[in-house]
Formats: structure tokens, sequence, C-alpha cells
């Protein structure tokens, strides 16, 4: 085990990083990882299903990606909105900062913005002179390695097939491989978080304890739990289904005070911080499968923690070999 940041960093060539998504979903390919024996299977996403057991069932995040990247009237400055804080008042990320300080003042879609707060992590607080649908012909909020604005075909294809929950300000990625016929081929279900920024903001200290995850919104409904608690093993389908189904686990644990002979989950709403890096004892997820994440991410903790830090090192080294295209476009891998 290491606490160490540096020890969960890797040199990724940034020709292998997708910009875009492949014309079919369902040609990503998908890299079997088998924790046990620390051996590697070549395969396409489209054989998921093999791999699936009688009474498995995969679990997949529902969240809905909200259109929540604006640009000023100028055109000057990027905004992502985060969330309401009150009336007319907005929590933002805000790019080029240095633009925008306390007082400052544009438009957006010819309604007038104010800075009135910058938080401690960068984000302003911005006032509104009156209520507008943010929403409403805002762009994608793509990640930032992407390097470009989003487009046309990023408004269907950085979302799920299965998107229905609006919230998220960015894409459960490990779902955008799934197709309405491949859904319709094996048992799953769907539970909701909605992917904030804390998710992907960069852990900076070298001591990893040190980072803390920010809260993100989660949902369990009483037919998921249902199927979840009936399921023999559980497939979940990305960190964000991971941290939703652990949480879950660990509030039931500490409701009942008492250690459980069998792990079950109870249909609820709630907020996280859970962070998963290694030592975490995993109580409800059997298998993974996850994209590949960015060098020193505390996505990359968690699947380290999943399947061991030098096995997931080695397993991207190869993947690096073998071509495979990374990040949220890119291709998945499976972890039994």
């Amino acid at each position: 085990m290491s606490l160490k940041l540096g020890d969960y960093d890797y040199p990724l060539p940034a020709e292998l990083i997708a910009k875009r998504p492949l014309p079919r979903r369902e040609d990503s390919r998908m890299m079997v990882l088998h924790r046990n024996s620390h051996t590697i299977e070549h395969r396409q996403f489209r054989e998921l299903k093999e791999f699936l057991q009688p009474d498995d069932l995969v679990v997949l995040n529902d969240t809905r990606v909200l259109a929540a990247r604006k640009f000023s009237d100028a055109g000057a400055v990027d905004f992502l909105f985060l969330e309401i804080v009150g009336s007319a008042r907005w929590k933002c990320l805000v790019k080029p900062g240095r633009k925008m300080r306390v007082g400052a003042k544009l438009t957006v879609d010819d309604v007038e913005l104010r800075v009135e707060a910058v938080l401690p992590e960068g984000e302003r607080v911005i006032s509104l002179s009156e209520d507008i649908d943010l929403y409403a012909q805002g762009s994608m909020p793509l990640p930032p390695y992407l390097g470009r604005a989003s487009d046309r075909e990023d408004d269907s294809r950085y979302q799920t097939v299965f998107a229905r929950t609006p919230g998220a300000l960015a894409a459960p990625t490990a779902g955008l491989h799934f197709t309405d016929q491949i859904l319709r081929e094996i048992p799953h279900t769907f539970v909701t978080l909605h992917v904030g920024t804390g998710t992907f903001r960069p852990v900076h200290s070298e001591n990893i304890l040190e980072h803390r995850m920010q809260p993100e919104t989660f949902s369990i409904s009483k037919e998921a739990a249902e199927k979840i608690n009936r399921a023999k093993r559980i497939f979940a389908v990305g960190t964000t289904v991971v941290r939703v189904l652990e949480s879950a686990a660990d509030r039931a644990r500490l409701l009942k005070a008492v250690e459980l002979e069998t792990e079950k989950v109870e249909a609820q709403t709630g907020e996280t911080e859970l962070f998963i890096y290694p030592s975490f004892t995993f109580r409800m997820v059997d298998c993974l499968l996850t994209n590949f994440h960015l060098p020193k991410s505390t996505l990359l903790m968690l699947v380290s923690a999943f399947a061991g830090r030098e096995c997931i090192l080695r397993a991207y080294s190869e993947a690096i070999r073998e071509r495979y295209r990374f990040f949220s476009y890119g291709d998945c891998m499976l972890i039994l």
C-alpha cells in the first residue's frame, strides 16, 4: 500500500488520449484484468456479457450531464455553472479567473453577471441581474484534456444512452460504451450519482490522506436496492457506481452498529464524500468496468484499491504498449 501521490503516476503519450468517440459505442476495446492471477485478456466491449454468470447484476449510473458551460457574450470568459446558491446566485468555475475578480461584471445571454466572492478553491459566486435558464443553449462541459470546445456530436455522445436524471457536470464515462441492445441482453439496474467537480479535482498533497473529496448527491431506488441485494455478484459500471454502493454499505453498518453477515443496501438519497484508496475494504462490488484514468487522480487510486496498485500500473503499461485509447472517450477495462 502506498499513500504517496507520486506512486500513482505513469507516463502517457499524448496521442493515446481519445479526443473523439468511436463511430459506434460498442466498438471500444476492453482489457480484462483478472485480479487473482494478474493475467490480462484483450477483448472487445461487446463481449462483456460473456463474463456474466447466473444471478450477476450490472449496476449503472443514470445521471444526465447538464449543458452547464456558457461563454460571455463577448466570448472572452468561460463559465461552468456548478450549483445555485440563492436567488439568481450561482457558484461557478471561471476561466480565465484573472478577468473575474470581486466586482467584475459582464453579460451572458444579455443578462448581467457580477462576481460577489472568490472562494478558497477558486470558484466564483456570481449574481445575475435576473433569473434565466442557464442550461438553454449551453454546451457540454467536456474535460479540459480534450483540448476543444464541445459540438453537436458531444451533445449525444457525452451522454449515456440511459441518462435520465439531470444533475451531472461530467459523464459517468464507463457507461458510454453501452447501447440499448446490449442493455437488453444483460441483467441490470440503475443508481444515480451526480458527478461533480470533486470527482476530478486534482490531488495536490503528496500524502494522499490529506486530500478531501467534495460531496456529491446520490440515490438508490427501492427497486434497485432489491435487485442489488438479491444479486450473486455486482458488476459496477464505473467508479461512481462503486462510490454509491460502498457508501450505502458503510451507512448501513453505521446505522445498525453491528457487523453484517451479508451486505445489504437500502433505498436512500444522500451525499457521499467517500475517498477510496488502497487499504479500502470493498463490501458490495465484485467486478468493475471502468475507463483508463488520469495519472495521480482519485479515480486511479480507486481502481488501485480494487485490483492492487502494482497490478493496475502493469496493466496500464500494457495498455499503452497495445495502443489503447485513454480517458473519457477511450477504451475500457473490466476488472474481475
